[in-house]
C-alpha cells in the first residue's frame, strides 16, 4: 500500500471517485418520473401590473425628474415592452382584447413622453408623464378598478439606484 504524504489530494480524488460510483450506479437503477423543473406559473394582470409596469412607470418618472434622458429613453423603452408582454400574456381579460386596450389607452401619451425625451425639455417630460398618469388611472376606472391610483412618484422607492443625469 502506498503511503500518502499530508497535504496532498490523494483523499479528494478518492472521494470524488466515489460520489461519482455512487451517482452513476443510482442512475442506473429505476429512478421516479422525472419532474418538470419549469412550474406552471399563470401570472394574473394584476401581479404582472405590479411586477413590470408600476415599476417602469416608476422608474421612468424618476429619470425624467432627475433630467436623465437617456435612462428615461429606455424605461420609456422597457414600459412599452412590458405592455406587450402584458397583453401577449393576457390577450383577453374580462372579454376585452388587452392589446386593442393598452393601444388605445396608451399609444398618444407615450408618444408625448417620447417627444419630452428626444426634446430633453424637462417641462414638457413633466406634462406629458402627467398624460400618462392620467391615462393609466382612466384605464383603471374602465376596467372597474377605481381603487388602483396612479400617481407621479415624489420619492425613491429605489434607494440603490440614482435616477439623476450622470452630466451634472
Amino acid at each position: 500500500m502506498r503511503h500518502v504524504r499530508h497535504g496532498t489530494s490523494a483523499p479528494l480524488v478518492v472521494v470524488a471517485a466515489s460520489v461519482l460510483l455512487v451517482w452513476s450506479s443510482a442512475g442506473s437503477a429505476q429512478s421516479a418520473p422525472a419532474v418538470n423543473p419549469t412550474p406552471d406559473y399563470h401570472p394574473s394582470l394584476s401581479d404582472l401590473m405590479t411586477m413590470a409596469i408600476q415599476p417602469r412607470h416608476t422608474k421612468l418618472g424618476l429619470a425624467g425628474q432627475g433630467k436623465n434622458w437617456p435612462y428615461a429613453e429606455y424605461e420609456l423603452s422597457e414600459l412599452r415592452n412590458a405592455f406587450t408582454r402584458v397583453a401577449r400574456t393576457i390577450p383577453t381579460y374580462r372579454n376585452i382584447d388587452m392589446a386593442a386596450v393598452i393601444g388605445a389607452v396608451t399609444a398618444e401619451p407615450l408618444k408625448a413622453v417620447e417627444q419630452a425625451i428626444h426634446a430633453q425639455d424637462a417641462r414638457q417630460f413633466k406634462v406629458a408623464y402627467a398624460g400618462l398618469t392620467t391615462a393609466c388611472n382612466a384605464c383603471h376606472l374602465s376596467q372597474d378598478h377605481a381603487p388602483i391610483v396612479i400617481r407621479i412618484p415624489n420619492t425613491n422607492p429605489y434607494p440603490d439606484q440614482d435616477f439623476r443625469s450622470p452630466v451634472r
